[in-house]
């Protein structure tokens, strides 16, 4: 796949982003980019311009950010939390041993546990979620949910990695809906507040449903943190 230098982002594009969320009549929002590493931080003023906009477009609304870990620039996160969205959500993506497998740095899974745990210490709600299928066992699943609740984690979402393109990694496993319902047990038993966890299930699945449960449900204690750095 050819790959090049995306170009600048559009100096209109938060306010149209919110244009076309008044028109369809949205209450819920969710945000998200590809990566913009090319960006000097990350491309997290846009999002903050983008917050911004939707505000202002439309009262009440709610704004879930699914953002990209900003090469770990810690200032760049802060300014998007800053901004205050409903819930600030970063994908693990998958277990730790498996991020070679979706060309990922190992050490990119430390990071993207640090990006929710600085989100958590300043005050935003967290969510995350990972793709099962890849090959993972049991016990690295089970150890990504806990070290996604040691540093805070809300809300997960979990569902089935599905292959690209041929040059992207080939599906192991298809996790059967009874697995998945299994595993969100396991999620709820180790304090999220609230899991999606199936198939079809992708990050924004659902997503104004788990917001409204952190609103219903009081939020679990988080687990014994281990260190990080």
């Amino acid at each position: 796949m050819a790959k090049g230098i995306p170009q600048v982002p559009a100096g209109d594009e938060p306010g149209r982003v919110a244009e076309a969320a008044a028109l369809l009549g949205l209450s819920y929002v969710v945000v998200t980019s590809v990566t913009r590493d090319d960006l000097a931080d990350g491309g997290a003023s846009h999002f903050v311009r983008t917050i911004a906009a939707l505000r202002d477009r439309i009262p009440g609304v709610r704004i879930e950010a699914l953002v990209p870990d900003f090469g770990g620039d810690a200032d760049a996160l802060a300014s998007v939390v800053a901004a205050a969205p409903d819930i600030l959500n970063h994908n693990l993506e998958t277990t730790e041993p498996f991020y070679p497998v979706i060309n990922r740095p190992a050490a990119n899974y430390r990071r993207s546990l640090e990006v929710l745990r600085r989100a958590k210490e300043a005050g935003a709600v967290t969510k995350s979620g990972l793709m099962l299928g890849l090959g993972e066992s049991a016990d690295d699943l089970l150890t990504a949910l806990r070290d996604l609740r040691s540093v805070g984690c809300d809300l997960l979402t979990l569902g089935q990695y599905l292959q690209p393109t041929r040059a992207h990694a080939p599906v192991a496993e298809y996790v059967t809906p009874e697995e998945f319902a299994g595993w969100k047990a396991v999620a709820l038993d180790l304090g999220f507040a609230d899991a999606e966890a199936g198939p079809l299930v992708r990050s924004s699945f659902h997503a104004h449903r788990l917001y409204d449960t952190l609103t219903r449900i009081p939020r679990s204690p988080i687990h014994a943190v281990p260190d990080l750095q």
